[in-house]
C-alpha cells in the first residue's frame, strides 16, 4: 500500500489554507472540548433530577400545609434516582455526542429509562418495608416534573450542540489524517472531523495499491516526522477495512509514536462496523436486523396494552351488555363476528366484532363493505358509524394477538391481494396489529377502494413502525376519540 501527500492549497500570502481556517476558528472556539460533552450532560442530568426533586418537595407542600417539607429526604431521593438513571443511560451510550443530537431517541430512551428507575426503586422500596418514609405526593410531583425537566433539558442540550457543531464554537484534538483515497467519502470523514472540533494539521493520502514499497515507506516517514516535535496528538486512518493486512502492518510501523491511531472505515464495507455487535462464545456476531422492540420496550408497551384493555372493558361493560342484547333482538344470529385476520409475522388469529351484518364472510372472497351496504343489519349500520363494533378486540388485546396501538388487520382474503398491489406492504407485520393506528388518526379509514388509499395507508403504518415510541402510542389513543367523533368514512 503506497501514500502520498497532496499539496496543500496556499493563499496570496503564501500561507496554508488549513492554517488560516484554523486562525480565523481559534477566536471562536468555545473553552469547552468536544470530548467534555459527555461528563458535561451526565452532570446536567444529575442537578436536573436534584433541582426537581427539591423544588417537587416544595410545591407539593404548599398546598399540603398539614405535613413539613424534609428536604433532605428530597435529596436523598435524587441521589437515588439520578444514580439509576444516569447509569442506565450512560449503558445505552445516549450521553455520546452523537445521540445527544437525536432528539427523538433522546425522548423514547429517557421517558422508557425514567419510567423504568421509578419502578426499580418503588419495588426496592417495598421490598426494604421504607416506602413509608417518602410522600406519595411529592413522589408522584417529583414523577411527572422531573420527566418534563430533562425533556427540556434535552432540547435545549440538542439545540446548542447543533449551534456549536454548526459555527465549529468547540475546541478539539489537533490530528493527523490518512485516508485511502480523495474521493467523497473521505471529504465527508475530513468535514466530520472539522464540525466536531478536531483541528486536521495535515492530511495523507493513500493512493491506489500499485506504488513500489519505497514510496510507500517515504510516506510513512513523512508522517512520522510531521508527528514528532509537533502538537499533534492523535493519528486517523480512514480507510476501506478489505486490505486488514496492509492496515496492520501500517499501524505497527507507526508504533514509534506515542499517540493513539484511530481507524474509520471507509467505502461500501464499512457499513458492516456502524452495526449493533454482541459475542457469541468466542465471535463477534454482527446485527444485521434488530427485533422492532427491546424486551423492556416490548415489556412496558404489553403492561400498556393488559392495564388499558383490562380497564376499558370493566368500564364499557354496561355498554358491551346492552350492545349484545340489542343485536339478539336486532336479527338472527351470533352476537360476536370472527373472522381470520394476519397478525404478526404472517401468524392468523381469529378477530372479535360485534355483528353488524346480515352474512358471516371469512372465507377467499370477502367483500369490503360500503355506504348503504344492503348487508348491515339496523343496529349493524350505527355500530360501524360510531365503532363500536370494535370494542369486543379489546379481547384480542389482552390475549395478546392484538396491541391497542398498531396498523389494522385485514381480512386473509383482502390481506393477500394488498401483499401482491403494495410494494412493502408485508413489513407491516413486523408488529402486532392494533385497534387503532397512526394511519387510522389520519383519516384512513373504512373501505380501500384504490390502489392509492391501499398506498396511503400502508405509507402511515410504516412510517408508525420506524419511529415507534411509547409516547407516540399514547399520542394515538388520545387523538383516536376525536377521529371517531368526526365519523369520516366509517360504514
Amino acid at each position: 500500500m503506497n501514500y502520498i501527500e497532496p499539496r496543500e492549497t496556499l493563499d496570496r500570502n503564501g500561507l496554508p489554507a488549513a492554517v488560516l481556517v484554523e486562525r480565523q476558528l481559534q477566536g471562536r472556539k468555545w473553552p469547552v472540548h468536544f470530548d467534555s460533552v459527555e461528563p458535561f450532560a451526565i452532570v446536567a442530568d444529575i442537578a436536573t433530577i436534584t433541582l426537581s426533586s427539591v423544588a417537587s418537595g416544595f410545591l407539593y407542600h404548599l398546598q399540603d400545609t398539614a405535613g413539613a417539607n424534609d428536604v433532605s429526604k428530597s435529596f436523598g431521593m435524587a441521589i437515588l434516582v439520578s444514580a439509576l438513571f444516569v447509569s442506565l443511560m450512560k449503558i445505552r451510550g445516549m450521553y455520546r455526542p452523537i445521540e445527544l443530537l437525536n432528539l427523538r431517541h433522546q425522548v423514547r430512551a429517557s421517558c422508557l429509562t425514567w419510567i423504568t428507575a421509578f419502578l426499580v426503586l418503588s419495588g426496592a422500596l417495598f421490598a426494604l418495608k421504607i416506602g413509608s418514609e417518602f410522600s406519595r405526593g411529592t413522589s408522584i410531583v417529583f414523577a411527572m416534573l422531573g420527566l418534563a425537566a430533562l425533556l427540556v433539558h434535552r432540547r435545549m442540550t440538542a439545540f446548542l450542540l447543533t449551534k456549536g457543531l454548526a459555527e465549529r464554537r468547540f475546541s478539539g484534538r489537533a490530528i493527523v489524517l490518512i485516508t485511502d483515497e480523495a474521493g467523497k467519502d473521505s471529504a465527508s470523514l475530513a468535514q466530520a472531523l472539522t464540525d466536531t472540533g478536531f483541528r486536521v494539521k495535515r492530511h495523507f493520502l493513500l493512493p491506489e495499491p500499485g506504488a513500489d514499497l519505497a514510496h510507500r515507506q517515504r510516506i510513512v516517514a513523512s508522517v512520522i516526522d510531521f508527528v514528532r516535535g509537533s502538537d499533534v496528538e492523535e493519528i486517523v486512518v480512514g480507510a476501506n477495512p478489505h486490505p486488514w493486512s496492509d492496515l496492520r502492518t501500517l499501524g505497527a510501523e507507526l508504533r514509534v509514536l506515542p499517540f493513539p491511531v484511530s481507524f474509520v472505515p471507509l467505502g461500501t464495507a464499512s457499513d458492516i462496523f456502524k452495526r449493533p455487535q454482541r459475542e457469541l462464545g468466542s465471535a463477534v456476531c454482527v446485527e444485521l436486523q434488530r427485533g422492532m422492540l427491546s424486551p423492556l420496550e416490548h415489556g412496558l408497551k404489553r403492561i400498556m396494552d393488559v392495564v388499558i384493555a383490562s380497564a376499558a372493558l370493566t368500564a364499557l361493560s354496561p355498554l358491551l351488555a346492552l350492545v349484545a342484547i340489542g343485536i339478539k333482538l336486532d336479527s338472527p344470529g351470533p352476537v360476536l363476528f370472527r373472522q381470520q385476520r394476519c397478525g404478526f409475522n404472517g401468524r392468523s388469529f381469529q378477530i372479535y366484532k360485534f355483528r353488524t351484518m346480515s352474512v358471516l364472510e371469512d372465507g377467499p372472497t370477502v367483500v369490503q363493505a360500503q355506504a348503504g351496504d344492503k348487508r348491515f343489519t339496523r343496529l349493524g349500520a350505527w355500530l360501524r358509524r360510531t365503532s363500536i363494533d370494535e370494542l369486543p378486540q379489546l379481547l384480542n388485546v389482552l390475549n395478546g394477538s392484538m396491541s391497542l396501538v398498531g396498523p389494522r388487520p385485514h381480512a386473509l382474503a383482502h390481506d393477500n391481494e394488498f401483499d401482491k398491489l403494495v410494494r412493502n406492504y408485508a413489513f407491516r407485520r413486523r408488529v402486532k396489529p392494533g385497534l387503532t393506528g397512526w394511519a387510522q388518526v389520519h383519516g384512513c379509514r373504512g373501505p380501500t377502494p384504490t390502489r392509492a388509499s391501499i398506498e396511503e395507508r400502508v405509507e402511515h403504518d410504516l412510517w408508525y413502525i420506524d419511529n415507534w415510541s411509547l409516547s407516540l402510542d399514547v399520542a394515538i389513543l388520545l387523538r383516536t376519540p376525536i377521529e371517531l367523533i368526526r365519523g369520516d368514512n366509517a360504514y
